[in-house]
């Protein structure tokens, strides 16, 4: 902050937007404007370099559109509470809307029931941390995202608080750029959706009981780092979707308690290493549209199917992974199997073609089945088989 204020200071205490938004138009770049108490009215519009911090202040638009517009680059915009947001099925408005600008910051700010939190257009070098965005709603016709980032580039969005949105955080065309330590929950559709992305990292992130998980699409050079996935829960939800994604690192990332722990569709070069899938419905699917994908160091404890598919070719590699039903023995004592593992039962199989024989998954037969199916596999991909798992889980620091 120190960097860009180096012009006047000046103070607004409480009354409505217009008087701000006067001493905005009044304002020279680099000024710094402090914010006490509560105002009201329009649309406050920032169009040159400045820096706003709000002292216990909270800002309550007109609900006819955004209520803070920025239009300038080097902006900061810290520690407001902001609400009254219009609501349209046209116009995006928000908290804090931004367009077109360079080291814009968004910093410890608390969103309360706007319709979209922070919106943010076709910007270079945005941060925006510390933040708390709730929405009101679980329903994601009435909401818009959290944190929703178009066209952008060195993005940094670092220790939000993103609950009852749409989408917790939504990102599309947006390169170079770092998502960590993030908290969301409880969004009505995707905790963290990304479409055209790349080179991007996200580590650290919190996704809990999201309608339909995190879904990852169309991007390449990925890294998902130390991220937990919990309880997303639903027919079509899972905790990690990877949908036509290339050169990925997957590691070190919790998925527990999912319909679906990881889905991996028509992705190539997708490393994942040292995850643990613990007590998901599915812990992976992984489908035969996806090549060269590597799955090694990965811990699988207490799902119903540790893996499925949906085809018979297998261009993949599993490999030195703990799998809590293997049953093989260790004769060499290097930690490692003498005989291969095939997660793949038949009845997994039969599910993926048939979902609804999933009410059988109990049955002693069923069981019966898959230990047959592991045996001598008839209809599982003759490569999908760990030849050397762990014999015991990897110890995981911390």
């Amino acid at each position: 902050m120190g960097a860009y204020a180096q012009g006047a200071t000046y103070l607004v205490e409480g009354g409505t937007t217009f008087a701000l938004n006067a001493l905005v138009q009044r304002a020279q770049p680099t000024d710094t404007v402090r914010v006490r108490g509560k105002l009201s009215g329009p649309t406050i519009v920032v169009d040159r370099s400045l820096v706003l911090i709000g002292e216990e202040a909270e800002i309550v638009g007109d609900r006819s559109g955004s209520v803070i517009e920025v239009n300038a680059s080097k902006v900061i915009i810290q520690g407001f509470r902001i609400s009254g947001t219009g609501r349209s099925s046209i116009e995006d408005h928000a908290g804090i809307k931004v367009t077109n600008g360079t080291d814009v910051h968004i910093l410890n700010n608390t969103f309360d029931s706007c319709f979209f939190g922070v919106l943010i257009n076709g910007c270079r070098s945005a941060w925006v941390k510390g933040n708390v965005l709730r929405g009101n709603s679980n329903e994601e016709v009435q909401e818009g995202n959290a944190i929703h980032i178009w066209k952008g580039d060195g993005v940094r969005i670092d220790s939000n608080l993103c609950l009852g949105h749409r989408d917790g955080i939504y990102l599309e065309f947006v390169g170079n750029s770092l998502i960590r330590g993030n908290q969301v929950r409880r969004n009505a559709r995707y905790g963290l959706h990304f479409m055209f992305s790349n080179n991007d990292d996200y580590s650290g992130n919190w996704f809990e009981m999201n309608g339909a998980g995190v879904a990852v699409m169309y991007s390449k050079q990925i890294g998902m780092l130390g991220n937990t996935f919990k309880q997303n829960r639903g027919a079509s939800a899972y905790g990690l979707l990877l949908k036509e994604i290339n050169d990925a690192v997957i590691q070190d990332n919790v998925f527990l308690d999912n319909t679906t722990g990881m889905l991996v569709d028509g992705c190539n070069r997708v490393h994942a290493a040292n995850n643990q899938f613990r007590s998901n419905g599915w812990a992976l699917r992984l489908f035969s549209n996806s090549t060269g994908c590597r799955f090694e160091g990965n811990v699988f404890t207490g799902n119903t199917f540790d893996m499925s598919t949906n085809g018979e070719l297998m261009l993949n590699d599993l490999t030195g992974n703990y799998w809590d039903r293997y049953s093989g023995y260790d004769l060499d004592r290097d930690g490692r199997g003498d005989t291969p593992y095939r997660p793949l039962g038949l009845f997994s199989l039969l599910v993926e073609r048939m979902p609804y024989a999933v009410v059988f998954s109990r049955s002693l037969f069923v069981s019966l089945l898959d230990q047959a199916e592991r045996l001598i596999p008839t209809l599982s991909p003759e490569a999908m088989k760990d030849d050397r798992p762990l014999m015991r889980p990897p110890q995981v620091d911390g």
